[in-house]
Parts: structure tokens; sequence; C-alpha cells
């Protein structure tokens, strides 16, 4: 029974209770988020290890007026539970039900959308200058995660919010992880800040060789203690932050409420920028999560009391794919390098990590780093590969435009997670990389239909002197067989998978099985739909498009992705152009609006781009014709 937990409706009801009471809830909050990720999938490690923090910041500030700002957004949960979404949190990432991350439509409580990551200090600053310039007096307190300062967006953050010195409350939520283990010099900066070992045991010599001379007066104490002041700032864990105009505090204890709501008491009270160093454990309170975080990340249901996850029997996932793929090729080209932010595991290229470590980077939490950082390696005349997710793909978008398109770098994205991805809601979409690539000049665009497809394109990119981006989404195969070589997929050539005579359908990805389906069902009711693998995104394949459309009444476009600027809109432009104006082009898409939370299939089939959706789609469209042939034979005889 959660007793404590269900009698509170607000973060106001937390002040009253002691800190037995507040073990308690802190307990029944483990309990519910374990209870309810075990049964959806959703973010477990890093909120288990948040809880404390989350009761002390409820504890010592008053949101809404004060407000709190989570970067990550995924280590929300408990702040949910708190602010009132107890009954709601059942359906924590399901179609219809609550964000897994803040959402401003949700919760007063809720100060920011936070999806991606590094985002908060620069929104938390421009929060802190307009309370000043209207002369408020509430708070702005950003939880960070340490993964979080890899980004480059929180380092500019930081310079300026150092520069104006304004009353800000930073906390560092270090637990040593983002999704995979942190990397880079801030990660062993903060190890360092952890352990603190040589400022303590330096300070504590000075103090016994000072306190040991005999008759010591005043003034001796006091060189003393401006000694320790000099030795702090010089050796102290916090200098970096210090010197940049940021007061540390800590490393503190982030599962002890007394210390930590004392420490952000105090802090309340200072007129300047502040960082409390907070460390917490990933998992905490669940033995499996903190043994394997990184498996329970972002986890699938799973098994509580064995923590075995759910999954079913499943071909292996695009993501498996590729990472044994990028293997073999990088055996067999020694020119191939792998970069990734903060996610090997999540791209599959862990084990090309291990085969080849001297050809790996991780570079943390830092796409634009990543993209910029292949292009030197181009430029040096290797082949980089970069494996990223579509949604965070686009914070390296002016990489992508200023030097790798403009440079006609050969450079390979391999962009996961393309298309609607599933609970992770409207941040984490990744329906916007056709329209955002296929402006960009030598940029070629590839979608496999399959598995299979996905290696061949994968050993065609190395073969092509332009960037070349693959984008495939996070679902299981097709359980497609896989061939021990290779072939080239000739570039900007499309394939015909089914003639028709009424009409076709243009299908980029794994769309392509759903419109075969949804053709052979139309064909039992005589109607005749080609079907063809769009399978280059750009360029097109103009010559066989040209033919279709001197021949076909209509084209249906199909693409899991945005409509504007997307592959539909590529091919009604390329028919215009051509002056092919008589054949209609229709297109299945996402519209302009923000996708619902939900699985990749109960988004398809909202938006029409299941089997059932692309075959009513084409019935309207045959009927429309039939319609129109005999108005058109009214029109002569009458």
């Amino acid at each position: 029974m959660r007793k404590l937990l269900d009698s509170l409706h607000s973060p106001a009801d937390l002040k009253p209770l002691t800190y037995e009471e507040l073990e308690c809830v802190a307990r029944e909050l483990r309990q519910s988020i374990l209870s309810v990720v075990s049964e959806t999938g959703g973010h477990l490690s890093s909120n288990l290890g948040v809880v404390e923090l989350t009761l002390a910041l409820h504890r010592v500030f008053n949101t809404p007026q004060d407000k709190i700002l989570w970067d990550v957004g995924h280590q929300a949960y408990s702040h949910k539970l708190l602010t009132g979404r107890q009954e709601l949190f059942p359906k924590l990432r399901q179609f219809g039900g609550i964000s897994g991350f803040p959402n401003r439509d949700e919760s007063v409580h809720d100060t920011l959308n936070t999806g991606h990551a590094s985002t908060v200090l620069s929104a938390a600053f421009g929060l802190v200058v307009s309370r000043e310039s209207r002369k408020e007096s509430h708070h702005v307190v950003a939880v960070v995660g340490d993964g979080s300062l890899t980004g480059g967006l929180s380092l500019e953050a930081i310079n300026q919010i150092g520069q104006h010195k304004k009353r800000l409350i930073i906390v560092l939520n270090d637990n040593k992880m983002s999704i995979s283990p942190n990397v880079g010099a801030i990660s062993k900066y903060l190890d360092y800040l952890q352990s603190g070992q040589f400022y303590v045991k330096t300070k504590e010599s000075i103090r016994t060789v000072v306190e040991g001379i005999p008759g010591i007066g005043p003034k001796f104490v006091d060189l003393a203690h401006d000694i320790e002041d000099k030795l702090k700032k010089l050796m102290t864990p916090g200098s970096f932050f210090e010197e940049l105009g940021i007061k540390y505090v800590g490393p503190i204890n982030g599962h002890n409420l007394r210390e930590l709501e004392g420490v952000l008491r105090k802090c309340k009270e200072l007129t300047r920028p502040v960082l409390i160093h907070v460390v917490t454990k990933k998992g905490k309170g669940y033995l499996p999560a903190e043994k394997k975080p990184d498996l329970f990340h972002s986890a699938a249901p799973f098994d509580i009391a064995t923590g075995r996850f759910r999954r079913g029997d499943h071909p292996p996932t695009y993501s498996a794919v590729f990472g044994k793929t990028v293997v073999e090729l990088g055996a067999a080209e020694p020119r191939l390098f792998a970069i990734t932010a903060a996610m090997p595991e999540g791209t599959g290229l862990q084990d090309f990590q291990k085969a080849f470590p001297a050809r790996f980077f991780d570079v943390g939490i830092a796409e634009q780093h990543a993209a910029e950082f292949a292009v030197g390696l181009a430029l040096g005349g290797e082949r980089p590969l970069v494996a990223i997710y579509s949604t965070f793909l686009q914070r390296a978008y002016d990489q992508l435009v200023h030097d790798v398109s403009l440079m006609d770098l050969p450079i390979i994205f391999a962009i996961d997670r393309a298309g609607a991805v599933g609970g992770d809601g409207p941040t984490h979409q990744g329906i916007y990389d056709l329209s955002y690539l296929l402006p960009l000049p030598n940029f070629v665009v590839m979608a496999p239909k399959d598995e299979a497809e996905l290696r061949n394109m994968l050993y065609t990119s190395l073969q092509i002197d332009h960037p070349v981006a693959i984008r495939y989404p996070k679902a299981p195969g097709k359980g497609i067989p896989l061939s021990e070589g290779f072939e080239t997929v000739p570039l900007g050539r499309w394939e015909t998978l089914k003639e028709g005579s009424n009409g076709t359908i243009l299908a980029v990805g794994p769309l392509v099985y759903e419109a075969l389906e949804a053709a052979r069902e139309l064909e039992q009711e005589g109607i005749s739909v080609g079907v063809v693998n769009a399978r280059f995104v750009k360029p097109l394949d103009e010559k066989l498009l040209f033919e279709i459309g001197k021949k076909a009444r209509w084209i249906l476009t199909l693409e899991d992705g945005a409509l504007q600027g997307g592959f539909g809109s590529a091919v009604a432009s390329a028919l215009r152009n051509k002056e092919l104006f008589k054949t209609q082009v229709h297109s299945l898409g996402y519209p302009d609006s923000l996708l619902p939370q939900g699985s990749s299939s109960q988004i398809h089939k909202l938006f029409f781009l299941d089997r059932e959706g692309i075959a009513n789609r084409v019935r309207k469209l045959h009927s429309h014709k039939k319609k129109t042939l005999l108005d058109n034979i009214k029109e002569k005889i009458f």
C-alpha cells in the first residue's frame, strides 16, 4: 500500500512530513516507478537515482512560483508523481497517456518541455533575466545531468551565467552516466571533484602543522585560514566553476535528504549563481538497474523479480543488423571510422568499439562536435560514419549545411530511430530528417525497405564520394535472411516490385511492405496497383518516375515522415517541372502538427500508413477516377 504517497496531491503536502515519513515516501516512489515502467517501458535508472533529490527540491522550493527545470527531462518521474499525476502515471508514455518528459500542457509545475539534453541552462538564464526585469523574487533551479555538460549549449550558457552573476541555482545531478557511461575530460573532472582527497589531506596537514606550533597567536590562525582559502581555490574540486564566476558547493550525497535540504536552504540565500554538485546512483534501490544502469536507461517492459526483459521473439532490430554490418565493413576498409554521441549500445556500435577501438569515438552528448569531427576525418582522407538518432541529428544541422554539404565530403550518416519511434513522444519522433536533408546539395539520402537492403546500402555508401544519409526505424527487421556478401545498390535507382494499371504507390523504407500487402488485397477486388521501392529519396529515380507519370492516372507516395518538404513534395515538384500535370500526386505521411506518443504501429494506423489505411486511400482514388470518367462520358453525350 502506498499510504503516504497516495495522500500527496501537490508538493505543498510534503512540507509537514518528518524525515522518517519522507524515507517512506521515497520507497513508495521507487515502488511506483518500478511497477509502472516494468509494464509500459521507460527511463528507469535515472529516475530511481533522483528520488531523494526530487523530494528535497520540492520541500525547499515552492512550485509553480519557483521554477524547477529538468535537464534531461527523463529524470522527472518522481516530480510527476509529486505534482498531481499519480492517477495518470500508469499510462506513462502510452497512447493517450502522460508524457515521459516534462510537459507544460500537463501541469503548471512543468516549466519547460525537455526531451533533449543541454537545453536547460540557457532557458534558466532567460527566466532569471526575465525575473529581474519584472522585479520578481522567485527562485529558478536548473537540474542538470552530468552527461548534459558535454553538450556545447550547456557550456555556452555557463559562460554567460558566470559573466552576469545573477541569482540562479544549478543542481548538477552526477551519476557518472548519460545513457552509456560518460566519456571525456569533463567526466574525468567530475570524478576528481567527487574524490577531493588531495585537497582534504593537504588541508588537514596544514592545520595540524599550524595548530602544533607552541604559543600560536590569532594572526597565525588567520594566516592558516588564508592559506587554506588559497589552497581551496587552487585544489578544490569546484575551481573550474569558481573561476567562471559560479559558486561551487559539494560534492553532496544525493540520497541523504537532511544534507540535501540543508544545502539547498543555504543556497537559497545566495545572491549569485551557485552550482550544487549532487552525487547520485543510477538505478538506486533496484539491484538489476544498479548493476546495469545502461540496460535500464530506456527499458522495455520487464519482470521486476528477475530483471529480465519481456521482448518476445522478434527478428534482429535494424540497429543490431547495422552494428554487425559495420564491423564487417570495418574489417575490409581501414579508413572507416565510427562516431556516436553517447550511444554506442543504442546505435549498435558496441561491437565496432571492441573490434576497432582506435577507430571508434564516443564524443558524449555533443552532436555538433560529432558531425564536425567527422568533417575533419573526411578532410584527412578517412571515411567517417556518424551513427545518430534522427531527432538528435537536428542538433548538428549547421554542420550538415555549412561543412558537410557545401564541401561535399564523403561522410556517412546512419540515422537510427527514423519515423515514429513510440512512447518518447514529440521530442523524439524522427519525422523531420527527410525534410531537412532533401534541400541540401550533394547529399544522397537512402531508406532501406528491410535489413538486407540496409546492409547493401551501407556497403554502397563507401563507394559514393558524397555525403550519404541512410535512415531506418527503431523496429525489429522483417526477418529477411542476410547474405554473407554485399551487393551494390545502383545509385538513384528505384526498384519496381509490382506492376499496376490503375495507379502506382511509391513507398519509402519499411512502408514498402505495407504497400505490397495493400496492393495484394486490392488485386482481389480488381484494382491493379503498382508498388515501387523508392529507396533513393535523393536523388529521385527521375527516369522511372517520368515513365510512371506518363502512364499512371495517380501516384500515391508513402513516407514515415513529415509531408512538408518530404518525399511526396519532391515527387510532385519533379513531375511539375517536367510538365506532367495530368498525373495526380497524393501523399500519406504526417501533417504539420505534433505527433502524439504511442507505438509506431498505433501512429501508422492513426495516419493511414498501415495496410488498411493505404488500401482505403487507394479505393477512394479509384472510385473517384471511375466517377470522373463517367462524368466525362455524360458531358460528351449531353
